[in-house]
């Protein structure tokens, strides 16, 4: 494939660098430059639609000025010109309500860094891009899609970088169960590097028919993420996602606001999000929520803030892991608060190695609905492929695999009657979940595990295991003894 072939091309020449170290460090020095190539593609679309149009970013720093010439600056020159001119520039943009591009390009190169340190190689990497790739000839604008996926799959095994990778088969689906309308707002409060949101914006263009359409769907696109890297990935996927100025996209701890400072217009239609999990956040981040709820772990914190941000009849996907299911203490009330304000509908329960190689923890797709407590909990186990025993980085999960899924899904309207169960589907009362102590992890009753078994058969086979166990450790026994007394003799 031609993109897998530009990735590696570029990567192989940043490995000469002495400043580049490691697959994080390649990913971010490539999409600063992707960034800036992007921008200034999309800047001649803009130019030609508008006579008027006048670019955020000073002409000797636009990447046309001193990147696209194969000939132009280079060595030591082209080191100096991005380290001392080119990123202060861009770090120190003026925004106005005229201009907002220059507050998304100066949240981008905020925290960026040129970690090259060889001009030569440099140059060879910028001519590589501007060879490669240009977004404005349609045949070629697929290309920044593919290489974009590309990064992201290199990314997805870049150490703890990992994190911010959702496989997108999840999160196609996730997007087509809760089913965004045009006009509705979505937020993704920890957007990594913008899987969900750019599943919403494929989802609601397909409602697009006027360009009043098209500027409502601009507006709807909310994201926060809190590291540099996801956050200049997500930006420059709304761009390739045709949503103009970003402005939506901020650089933040959503977790840092205070739960009571949120007003009613700012609460959401949709949410959609995979929440770090397994995570600590700083001190005094848990002062921002209500004392019932107080803790340091960052995903019992984003379900509360979840439930806190949804409209009344607000629609939430969100990936949790198996210790949110089960969890005590503060988690059980979490989840008490989550059945009794919110209409807890489905469960998907994913098996292990959807998340490998970040992590093989198993994890859950829980749908939820705010305004209605829950009655039914409905849970679907998804299945490997038959003949697969798990999935990897060379055989991940496709989206065709939740076929079946949405088959049985039915219309939240209708309180999902047509589901039925089966050897993957069944469903538990909010009654029974309350007796477990809101204990979520209820394991599949059809599985050949959960096969009910008369006790005294149950007795009978450990008897007979104990038997086994005792006949095994008396020949070693006497293995053992016969071996000793050969040393002795």
């Amino acid at each position: 494939m031609v993109t897998t072939g530009l990735i590696k091309s570029i990567q192989d020449i940043m490995r000469k660098d002495v400043g580049v170290d490691g697959d994080a460090q390649r990913i971010g020095q490539l999409v600063w430059m992707l960034f800036l190539k992007i921008f200034d593609d999309r800047e001649r679309e803009w130019e030609s639609l508008n006579d008027d149009y006048q670019s955020p970013i000073p002409d000797q720093f636009r990447w046309r000025s001193w990147a696209a010439d194969d000939e132009g600056i280079t060595g030591d020159e082209l080191k100096d010109f991005i380290d001392n001119k080119l990123f202060p520039a861009l770090q120190s943009l003026e925004s106005s309500s005229k201009n907002k591009q220059a507050f998304v390009i100066r949240s981008v190169f905020e925290d960026a860094y040129n970690y090259m340190k060889s001009g030569q190689l440099i140059r060879q990497v910028i001519n590589k891009i501007e060879e490669g790739i240009d977004y404005n000839k349609a045949q070629e604008r697929h290309t920044f899609g593919e290489i974009y996926e590309q990064i992201l799959r290199d990314l997805q095994s870049a150490g703890n970088a990992g994190e911010y990778y959702t496989p997108r088969a999840v999160t196609q689906f996730m997007v087509r169960m809760v089913n965004p309308k045009l006009g509705e707002r979505v937020l993704d409060p920890a957007c990594g590097t913008g899987g969900f949101l750019s599943g919403a914006i494929e989802h609601m263009r397909k409602q697009v028919r006027t360009t009043e359409d098209e500027k409502l769907l601009q507006a709807s696109i909310f994201g926060v993420e809190k590291k540099p890297l996801p956050h200049l990935l997500c930006t420059t996927n709304m761009i390739l996602h045709g949503i103009d100025v970003p402005t939506n996209i901020r650089h933040d701890n959503t977790l840092s606001r205070p739960l009571i400072s949120y007003n009613p217009k700012e609460r959401v239609d949709i949410i959609v999000t995979n929440p770090p999990f397994g995570g600590m956040e700083e001190d005094g981040i848990e002062s921002n929520f209500p004392t019932t709820y107080r803790t340091r772990e960052t995903a019992d914190l984003f379900l509360v803030l979840i439930m806190h941000l949804l409209k009344p009849n607000g629609r939430a996907a969100v990936v949790l892991p198996d210790g949110t299911l089960f969890g005590e203490g503060i988690k059980t009330r979490i989840k008490e608060q989550l059945l009794e304000t919110c209409n807890l509908h489905t469960i998907v329960r994913l098996p292990k190695g959807v998340f490998s190689p970040y992590t093989s923890i198993s994890t859950n797709l829980l749908f939820f609905t705010k305004g209605m407590a829950t009655k039914d909990v409905w849970y679907y186990e998804h299945p490997y492929p038959s003949g697969m025993k798990s999935y990897n980085k060379t055989k991940p999960i496709h989206i065709d695999e939740f076929q079946a899924e949405e088959r049985w899904w039915g219309a939240e309207s209708k309180n999902f009657k047509s589901r039925t169960e089966s050897e993957f589907a069944w469903k538990v009362s909010a009654g029974e979940i309350k007796n477990r102590n809101y204990n979520l992890d209820i394991k599949n009753p059809h599985s050949p595990e959960s096969e009910k078994r008369d006790p005294d058969e149950l007795l009978a086979e450990y008897k007979e295991m104990q038997m086994q166990i005792e006949f095994v450790r008396n020949k070693l026994r006497s293995a053992l003894a016969d071996a000793l007394n050969e040393v002795h003799q």
